[in-house]
């Protein structure tokens, strides 16, 4: 089997598939371990138990899945083409990456057809899809597959920005593997600075518990009362530092439709979606990957997002018709917006 120009193929493949770009990595991060069991260790984790309860697994790919030789790293654009647009204080901030379909099952879709022409090619092999779906250091897999650098914000940059998502396969394909990338950030800090809760606290370092993705979307109770005034209007993630940060300038829409915006989402604002009930909830978002926080934390993000808002009778009626709600989170967060609104009154 001539390996080199089946990798080439590969490419070829992917490219077809929608990736715009298709690495190889060894599988070799040791050098990584010691840093993810230090982060661990420091419990940056939070609440997200499933890190620490992987542990070095996360690191050693051939333990997750047996007989790996490689790791195939695909990489596929979500870029809207309005990443620089301001965003009204009433309207409820989405993250970008949440706007359309849900990524996880575009992307395994994908991979799925993509190792599917790889066995047609050379039969059946070992192999094994993941897209965020299992204990994958999926940013220091890019890195080594020469697929990009991983930013002072911890995320994957390259040359035309970070607004893509990141699909592997672990594979016992014994493929040759790409050079790792370069570092292109330089002295810049923009993402450190414009942080605003402070969650990078030096380059390449993150304090999961302090930042507004990890607090509204893997955060399952009670968000921090320091920390809500400075979470504003971002409901579900944040973009911050991505929006400043200079190759994002370089970035292209993507093509593909799955990740078009859905619902109005890069529009609402934060009362029509805090009217929403449950059943509309789960209509509206079936499909996104917002409808796996469930209702309980949208309502908590969103109550949030309101006690920041500019001061209105309206706001204080929406955060008044909640105050009955079943669960005692939203309760507690509706309690503390209409507090900050009534503190603004006085």
């Amino acid at each position: 089997m001539d390996y080199r120009a089946l990798a080439e193929r590969i490419r070829f493949w992917g490219k077809e598939l929608g990736f715009q770009a298709i690495g190889i990595a060894d599988g070799d991060l040791s050098a990584a371990e010691p840093r993810l069991l230090e982060w661990l260790s420091a419990g940056r984790h939070g609440e997200m138990e499933y890190m620490a309860r992987h542990g070095t697994l996360r690191a050693r790919p051939a333990q997750l899945k047996p007989g790996t030789l490689r790791v195939i790293s695909c990489r596929m654009d979500y870029a809207l083409g309005d990443e620089q647009l301001p965003e009204p204080a009433d309207r409820a901030y989405i993250a970008r990456y949440a706007r359309g379909r849900d990524y996880h099952k575009v992307l395994r879709d994908r991979l799925q057809k993509l190792c599917a022409h790889i066995e047609a090619e050379v039969g059946s092999f070992g192999y094994r899809v993941f897209t965020d779906s299992a204990p994958v250091m999926e940013v220091e897999l890019a890195v080594r597959a020469g697929i990009g650098w991983r930013g002072k914000h911890t995320l994957l940059l390259d040359r035309t920005g970070s607004w893509f998502f990141l699909g592997e396969v672990y594979t016992d394909l014994p493929l040759p593997a790409d050079e790792p990338s370069s570092e292109h950030c330089g002295t810049c800090q923009r993402c450190i600075e414009v942080c605003p809760t402070q969650a990078i606290t030096a380059p390449y370092q993150l304090d999961a518990r302090r930042c507004i993705s990890y607090l509204t979307i893997e955060h399952k109770s009670a968000i921090p009362e320091d920390l809500r005034p400075l979470i504003g209007n971002r409901v579900y993630g944040c973009d911050d530092c991505q929006l400043v940060c200079p190759w994002n300038g370089f970035s292209q829409p993507s093509p593909e439709p799955d990740f078009q915006v859905r619902n109005g989402l890069d529009r609402a604002t934060m009362l029509e979606l805090f009217a929403w009930t449950e059943q509309e909830f789960d209509e509206r978002l079936r499909g996104s990957p917002i409808r796996r926080i469930g209702y309980e934390r949208w309502l908590r993000n969103l109550a949030v997002g309101l006690g920041n808002a500019p001061p209105s009778s309206a706001v204080v009626r929406g955060l008044r018709a909640r105050l009955d709600h079943p669960s005692a989170l939203v309760r507690e967060h509706v309690q503390w917006a209409l507090s900050r609104h009534e503190a603004l009154a006085a």
